[in-house]
């Protein structure tokens, strides 16, 4: 696994996820009062892809690694309490956020992006995450492409990723996380066509780094983490780094529903202090 520094930075990057089927179907192709937000993204994306207009966007599975499989065919069915117990507020509150999970293909086979944000954030300080953040009235519609915009656009803006090698292919359901008030779309990539990465603001990003899923998948590097509050959550202790929280359990959840989840001892913990 490689850490990506301004200093040095590195062609290996994110991916996402692949399947055999199409990632999302025309909107005209089904009740729209029975498709799901993240449904309702792809086949917006779908929809739209090839219009000719600028920032046309789409969501394929078509051309993906077979190893992805497992994780496209997990984006199109799972449901929202599968992912997560905290989701967005029925009263629609909350800012609309999204983040891109990138899959790639490293030195060390299948690989994750991550990074860490700077200690001197307000929010999430220190923490690993995937790249991503609020949307921006240039990024479009909340409801329909805004999120894989967004997802996109931060990623470029935190780890100087080139989004025309990014090839989405799913989306997963908004989750919420309550002590931000982030609604937050997770956006699946596969990193078709690596471009360099590395911190790009040290005031937001600290560093950037890649984890193979291998090291994600081993149990020696799994715990959970407790925190004063009472709360418990997968953790990830990788690359000299503790993920946890949102990232963790999104992690977590990918790897459980995509078949790659090994036995692991969940009485192994890691305390958390009041400023996590």
């Amino acid at each position: 696994m490689k850490t990506h520094e301004q200093s040095t930075q590195s062609t290996h990057e994110q991916s996402a996820e692949a399947a055999a089927a199409p990632a999302a179907v025309s909107p005209a192709a089904v009740n729209p009062a029975a498709v799901s937000p993240a449904a309702a993204i792809a086949a917006a994306a779908a929809t739209t892809a090839g219009a000719g207009h600028d920032g046309a966007i789409t969501v394929t599975t078509e051309g993906l690694p077979d190893w992805l499989d497992p994780v496209a065919r997990a984006a199109r069915t799972i449901e929202p309490d599968q992912l997560s117990r905290f989701l967005p507020p029925e009263s629609g509150a909350g800012r609309q956020s999204a983040v891109l999970v990138l899959f790639g293909e490293g030195e060390c086979g299948p690989e994750l992006l991550l990074m860490e944000r700077s200690g001197s954030l307000r929010s999430h300080a220190g923490q690993p995450s995937f790249p991503g953040g609020a949307l921006d009235p240039e990024d479009g519609d909340q409801a329909t492409t805004g999120p894989l915009r967004a997802a996109l656009r931060e990623a470029r803006e935190e780890t100087g990723l080139d989004p025309r090698g990014v090839q989405l292919f799913g989306v997963l359901p908004r989750l919420y996380i309550p002590v931000s008030g982030f609604v937050v779309t997770p956006v699946l990539g596969w990193w078709r066509s690596p471009s360099p990465v590395g911190v790009v603001d040290p005031g937001e990003t600290a560093r950037v780094f890649t984890v193979p899923v291998a090291d994600l998948t081993d149990p020696a590097n799994r715990a959970t983490t407790v925190h004063p509050s009472g709360h418990r959550g997968p953790a990830f202790l990788v690359e000299s780094a503790l993920v946890w929280g949102f990232t963790a359990g999104v992690i977590d959840r990918i790897l459980h529903f995509a078949g790659w989840e090994r036995p692991w001892d969940t009485a192994k913990q890691v305390p958390l202090d009041w400023r996590a």
